[in-house]
């Protein structure tokens, strides 16, 4: 749920008088964590009601992704994909690729 503006300016102001997230979230009626993101973004100079926009695993095979998925008009298996990538730029193996049931199905 979005704060309002007055909403946020509470919860700084309580933060202010109180400088802990957990009393001024009591003073504000809201969490501990809302009032420790509204300050850190605060603090940083930036947008209050903004996201934070974290990098995806996938962001340097998206264009490649995008490729396969045109070329298949939609019809190709992300599983497909996922072993299409891994032929052409082996990565650092990961937890999910080790443990993949496929993998595991010619093993005793």
């Amino acid at each position: 749920m979005q704060k309002s503006d007055r909403e946020i300016v509470e919860i700084l102001e309580a933060f202010d008088l109180t400088r802990c997230p957990n009393s001024a979230a009591t003073l504000a009626s809201c969490d501990p964590k809302t009032v420790a993101r509204y300050v850190d973004a605060r603090d940083c100079g930036l947008d209050p009601h903004g996201r934070l926009v974290r990098p995806m695993i996938v962001d340097p095979y998206l264009a490649k992704i995008e490729e396969l998925v045109e070329r298949s008009h939609g019809n190709i298996r992300a599983d497909v994909v996922h072993e299409r990538l891994r032929s052409l730029a082996p990565v650092e193996e990961h937890r999910y690729n080790r443990f993949c049931p496929h993998d595991q199905a010619g093993r005793p």
